[in-house]
């Protein structure tokens, strides 16, 4: 493949997203269901590609015609079928820089009860995934065990940790696994939407909210995801000279570190594997846990490395979360470009069992256990983790800026400090991206006991010390 056509599938990508946000822009049912853009440009090219424009021709008896495999070359889709799994990592390794990071104390005091009922949401995300693979999946449908994982893999990792992990599931001979997930975190984002705007509406009217009173009405621009004029702002603070540096690629430097921090963190490991434990044992998970992250937990070391000895602080948040935002954008429209909607067709009624059990499961854990897990602010606090519970941060803040706009309770800070100990372990952490090696090595029932144990921990924690507080 030629260097041009690289490059050309990059532009094109471009303007798929460009499209997106013009549909958004014209489309009032889109813009009340709040779609990113790179979503609606992803299943705009994803009509467009081989899945459904080129199966269409084919289906109509013109085989042969320029439009068999639908508009675009195979080339780009080549280009775009290995974006997701790169740009997983420049997301990963953004997630803490740029952040000051707490002592652990002040962070357990203002983010504990959302942790809690983070991680209670997540680990109940495998315990009923897997219950229901051994149960009914498994049995009646032959799915792969490894399906258990799939609803915390697309619900609360989301998109970009779907996509991420498609090398893994190839690896392990479950190579639709990561189509499954892609779809699961797109239902998830939709009906988080939904029913986060429905219960909102209902907290308000039966009195549930600490904050308004009174449904929040959003703005005609807001819903087609335009800033008004008067409250635009820096995109992020120059922190070097243009002339010595361009920020932006400085920024992106420091990304690249973290990332090759996490390289050298997973290469380690895995070599220790190979020496130690693997060949006596046969055992090995190591090797196949994608990097994006150790990419995480670099980003922290570099993070660390820079409040101690970056005298000029060079490194600004802002930047860091537009390198960040544009990866995931790029991660999603190239993911939902090349979704093998064959594979979902094949699984569907497990797909829709799958769907079924993560959203009521959510559901649950926000309208019955976050009364009893959070001392105060239940409803303020809890959308953020339902929102997320469903496919996407963004949508939990979005659920919290309209149950919170002033800020007045702790919940958007509190949400932020909860990813500091939330992220590296699940939602796309260590454990999700081991989580289906671990099935495959172990089997599902030990992965079931160990979450089991994880679900009863965070819970208790939840209703038995935060709830006294």
């Amino acid at each position: 493949m030629s260097p041009n056509m690289i490059a050309l599938s990059f532009l094109i990508l471009g303007v798929v997203l460009l499209i997106g946000k013009w549909i958004r822009i014209r489309s009032r049912p889109l813009q009340k269901l709040f779609l990113p853009s790179s979503i609606i440009g992803g299943f705009l090219a994803l009509f467009l590609g081989p899945e459904v424009l080129g199966n269409m021709i084919t289906w109509l008896g013109f085989g042969n015609s320029v439009l068999s495999n639908g508009i675009f070359p195979e080339e780009f889709l080549l280009v775009w079928a290995v974006l997701p799994g790169l740009f997983i990592n420049i997301i990963f390794a953004s997630l803490f820089l740029g952040n000051k990071l707490p002592n652990i104390r002040e962070l357990w005091r203002i983010a504990g009860p959302q942790i809690a009922h983070g991680q209670t949401i997540a680990w109940g995300q495998y315990v009923f995934g897997i219950l229901v693979t051994l149960l009914i999946l498994t049995p009646f449908f032959a799915l792969d065990p490894m399906a258990g994982a799939l609803i915390e893999i697309g619900f609360e990792g989301g998109h970009g940790t779907a996509a991420g992990m498609a090398g893994t599931f190839e690896e392990l001979g479950f190579a639709g696994g990561s189509d499954l997930a892609l779809g699961l975190a797109t239902i998830g984002l939709i009906f988080g939407v939904i029913l986060g705007i429905i219960l909102m509406n209902y907290a308000v009217k039966k009195g549930k909210t600490e904050i308004i009173t009174n449904a929040r009405e959003i703005s005609l621009k807001e819903q087609a995801g335009i800033v008004e004029f008067d409250n635009r702002v820096s995109a992020g603070k120059l922190t070097t000279r243009t002339e010595s540096i361009e920020p932006l690629s400085l920024h992106f430097a420091y990304v690249g570190v973290a990332i090759g921090l996490g390289y050298i963190m997973q290469q380690s490991l895995v070599l220790m594997e190979n020496l130690t434990w693997g060949p006596s044992t046969g055992t090995y998970v190591l090797e196949f846990i994608p990097l994006f992250p150790f990419a995480m937990i670099g980003g922290i070391i570099l993070q660390m490395f820079l409040e101690k000895y970056d005298i000029y602080r060079t490194l600004d948040r802002d930047l860091i979360v537009r390198i960040q935002g544009f990866s995931l954008d790029v991660l999603i429209v190239s993911a939902i470009a090349t979704l093998s909607l064959g594979i979902i067709g094949e699984n569907i009624i497990p797909f829709f069992i799958l769907a079924l059990v993560g959203i009521t499961w959510n559901l649950f854990a926000f309208i019955y256990l976050g009364p009893l897990m959070f001392p105060s602010y239940w409803f303020e606090r809890g959308s953020g983790n339902f929102g997320q519970s469903m496919g996407m941060t963004a949508t939990g803040i979005l659920l919290m800026k309209l149950a919170d706009p002033d800020n007045q309770s702790p919940s958007l800070e509190g949400f932020g400090y909860k990813q500091l100990l939330f992220e590296p372990i699940v939602g796309g952490g260590i454990f999700t991206a081991a989580s289906v090696a671990l099935i495959f090595q172990f089997g599902p029932v030990i992965v079931l006991i160990f979450c089991l144990i994880m679900l009863i921990l965070w819970m208790g924690i939840g209703l038995f010390y935060f709830r006294k507080k």
